[in-house]
């Protein structure tokens, strides 16, 4: 595989991989402390290749290729990154396929570029997870070493979604795990309901985890891809 390109974002430099082709453009956002070349990103890969559809996939600071460390990983200097990413590497409608912490992050995007919008997949979308997953003990006995870094967790807390409406306006697929036991489904439906879009839909995977990424978990994610890309009839 050939080596990464990488774009500045302020101090930061981050690596991405940028596949030219038709609109809209599928843009793959990792999840916390994972990267560009999953299972699920290089799944997408090869759609967009096959669909000969442009694509964008990087890794966040601190992760994957790119340099820095995670534990200095923080939603908004990651959410940052999304948006320097987007607004410099592609052009015109955007399809974004957030896993897990991606798709908080997708989220934002969403609201802060609305008219660039075709569409928003969240897979495990894991939206406030800094705000469900831990007990007030447990943040503040986080560090380096926990899970999530406590530069992270504070962060996380400046950017709540779930307790106001989410003002996203385009069709939206949550593809949940029926299992998942890092982020419940419980947290998928929070999300449909508070999604302002009126085009919303939530698949459950029967037995599915958090991760998804057997292979007919991540065919279900292509087709729902797929279907998206259909003309309205």
């Amino acid at each position: 595989m050939n080596a990464p390109a990488f774009l500045d974002v302020g101090d930061r430099r981050i690596a991405y991989r940028f596949r030219a082709g038709a609109s809209p453009t599928l843009v793959f956002l990792p999840g916390y402390a994972s990267d560009m070349e999953g299972a699920k990103a290089l799944a997408l890969a090869s759609f967009a290749e096959r669909r000969k559809l442009a694509m964008l996939r990087f890794d966040y600071s601190g992760t994957g290729s790119s340099h820095g460390r995670l534990a200095d990983g923080t939603l908004d200097r990651w959410l940052d990154e999304a948006l320097a990413a987007i607004d410099r590497l592609t052009k015109g409608p955007l399809i974004l396929i957030g896993s897990s912490m991606g798709g908080w992050i997708a989220l934002h995007l969403a609201q802060f570029r609305p008219a660039r919008m075709k569409a928003l997949v969240g897979i495990a979308a894991a939206p406030d997870f800094t705000s469900w997953g831990f007990t007030a003990k447990q943040a503040a006995q986080l560090d380096e070493n926990s899970r999530v870094s406590r530069n992270f967790w504070e962060s996380g807390q400046r950017f709540l979604l779930l307790n106001k409406p989410i003002v996203v306006d385009c069709p939206v697929r949550l593809i949940h795990g029926e299992d998942d036991k890092e982020v419940p489904v419980d947290v998928a439906f929070r999300t449909m309901k508070a999604l302002r879009s009126s085009d919303v839909q939530l698949n459950v995977l029967k037995g599915g985890g958090h991760r998804l990424s057997e292979p007919h978990e991540i065919d279900a994610i292509l087709r729902t891809v797929a279907a998206l890309l259909e003309p309205h009839p």
